[in-house]
């Protein structure tokens, strides 16, 4: 059996690659972008007005005019327009291109718009008024050339709107691997069945399919019965046909635990089996010719949603070319005890306070089987295996599975 921390190093060192692909820019959110992207021009590429208004040259205020002819209007889209001289303005719109020989925007607010006959004059009342006032300077945001966003994003809505407004209307991103969840055991039945008073429901699998669709990553679901020969020969099928198998049950001591015996029939490599942790001892890791991965997962609920997210999530983030996630910490909320010499993922119900700490209150539930108890945590607080107590105020890594 070896150490969580171990046990983690190991699934770390296998990232695997499974090279690029390009996808439109409408389909690339929560992808992993693989080449830097560059401002196409200057951000914002013109002079670009931040208020409804009129726009003078702000020279002739600073002389002590303080009643301009408006001439004509500049709206957004429309080519760059003159003002017409000294004590000239412009009705101008927001976004909209900033006049020649303009400097200035006075919005609404501070005129007073009057009729001299045929003219249409713009009374001021302001104070004081600078060049540059309520004028967004083209380039001032970013240069033509300057790397807007470098690979390894996560690509987010912000950032897919990044994109769109350098015309990346293709991106490059990492492919995602093909994934088989497979559960075992004969005492499962699907989600839309009554189970027998002896049967339960899936829940594993749909679990970790639910969080795959979520990230785009591609999936099969499959459930194979406790039977040693079925259990070799559709493996070895799934094997052929995908990257990477997640396995939920069959890897303890049980009778009818044939998960190890079954992969390694089928040569896939053993990096570990059994783990100091709680919950998961039972975790099985291995590679089958360097570019196909199992992880074989404990049957009961907890265990197999620790699992997945304190070591598949993190792999899976490291092999697609993610930026490095350095973790977080949060601060134990009451004093905890715990006996036995292992890492315990202790779930927690994690919140911010209002000094803009996260606080994590435990949520102890009724062990590896109590899946109803995800529903009232938000994360596993990772406890050291060196220490019996733990006190409130105390710092420990957390691996959040939702927001909320």
């Amino acid at each position: 059996m070896i150490s969580a921390k171990e046990a983690s190093d190991i699934v770390m060192s296998k990232i695997f690659d499974w090279g690029k692909e390009i996808v439109p820019v409408s389909s690339c959110y929560g992808k992993v972008l693989r080449e830097d992207v560059f401002a196409d021009r200057d951000f914002p590429p013109y002079d670009r007005v931040t208020m409804d208004g009129i726009a003078v040259k702000a020279d002739d205020f600073i002389g002590g005019r303080r009643e301009f002819e408006v001439i004509g209007m500049q709206t957004a889209g429309e080519e760059q327009k003159t003002l017409a001289g000294e004590g000239s303005a412009m009705e101008i719109m927001t976004g909209a291109i900033l006049p020649k020989d303009a400097d200035a925007v006075v919005r609404y607010e501070d005129i007073e718009i009057l009729s001299d006959g045929e003219k249409k004059i713009a009374r001021l009342h302001l104070d004081a008024l600078a060049s540059w006032k309520n004028v967004h300077k083209k380039g001032t945001d970013r240069k033509k050339g300057d790397c807007l966003i470098r690979a390894g994003r996560v690509l987010s809505a912000s950032d897919v709107a990044v994109l769109a407004t350098v015309g990346k209307d293709e991106v490059q991103v990492s492919r995602m691997p093909k994934v088989a969840i497979i559960s075992t055991g004969d005492e499962l039945v699907e989600v839309g069945q009554t189970p027998l008073s002896h049967q339960i429901r899936m829940s594993n699998s749909v679990m970790i399919q639910t969080k795959l669709n979520e990230l785009g990553v591609p999936n099969s679901r499959i459930h194979l019965r406790d039977d040693y020969d079925e259990l070799v020969n559709k493996i070895e099928d799934i094997l052929d046909s995908h990257d990477v198998l997640i396995l939920s049950g069959g890897v303890s001591k049980g009778k009818a635990d044939y998960v190890p015996e079954v992969l390694h029939e089928l040569k896939v490599k053993k990096l570990f089996h059994r783990v100091a942790q709680r919950p998961g001892k039972p975790f099985w890791f291995g590679e089958k010719e360097g570019k196909k991965f199992v992880f074989a997962l404990p049957g009961n609920p907890v265990s197999t949603f620790m699992c997945f997210v304190v070591y598949f999530l993190p792999w899976l983030r490291a092999s697609l070319k993610a930026e490095p996630d350095h973790g977080m910490v949060a601060v134990l909320n009451d004093n905890f005890k715990f006996r036995p010499d292992l890492t315990y993922f202790l779930q927690v119900d994690a919140r911010i306070n209002e000094e803009g700490v996260l606080l994590a209150m435990p949520k102890e539930g009724g062990g590896s089987g109590d899946l109803s108890n995800l529903v009232r945590s938000n994360g596993f607080l990772e406890l050291p295996p060196d220490r019996l107590e733990f006190e409130k105020g105390d710092r420990f890594k957390i691996h959040l599975f939702r927001n909320s």
